[in-house]
């Protein structure tokens, strides 16, 4: 339920985090251990250091960095920057679903969505390579 943008920012923001020792890291680096292509990935840590979840340092042993303790980076924060939390179409492209004028599966719909959300909240950077580490996520 994530666009592959949301999903190639939690990888590079996961194997930064477990790669604390070596920061900052090159994208290079980034690219080749996590199979994002490089370009693609220079973007989306561009747009991670604008908005303070990254640090970015320029020159030859320049790299990227968690701007905040990995517990203080919420998922919400970063996916909310590639793609949009609120749903506003109907996934069955009614164009008048809405509380007072629901599809089939308005309802159902509407708490998966709202279940994503609380999750996202809930869940820090941290969570995610806790997670890792005990084999749960990043597989």
């Amino acid at each position: 339920m994530l666009t592959k943008t949301s999903e190639y920012a939690l990888h590079a923001l996961v194997y930064l985090a477990q790669n604390q020792h070596e920061w900052p890291v090159p994208v290079h680096e980034i690219a080749k251990k996590t199979g994002i292509p490089p370009r693609y990935l220079s973007k989306v840590l561009r747009d991670l250091t604008r908005v303070g979840i990254l640090n970015s340092t320029r020159g030859k042993l320049g790299g990227f960095e968690p701007a905040r303790p990995l517990d203080e980076i919420s998922l919400l924060e970063t996916v909310s920057l590639f793609e949009p939390l609120e749903q506003k179409r109907c996934p069955f492209g009614k164009p008048e679903c809405s509380d007072e004028n629901p599809c089939q599966l308005h309802e159902q719909w509407s708490s998966l969505l709202q279940e994503r959300k609380q999750l996202l909240i809930a869940s820090s950077l941290k969570t995610l390579v806790d997670g890792a580490e005990n084999g749960k996520a990043g597989q």
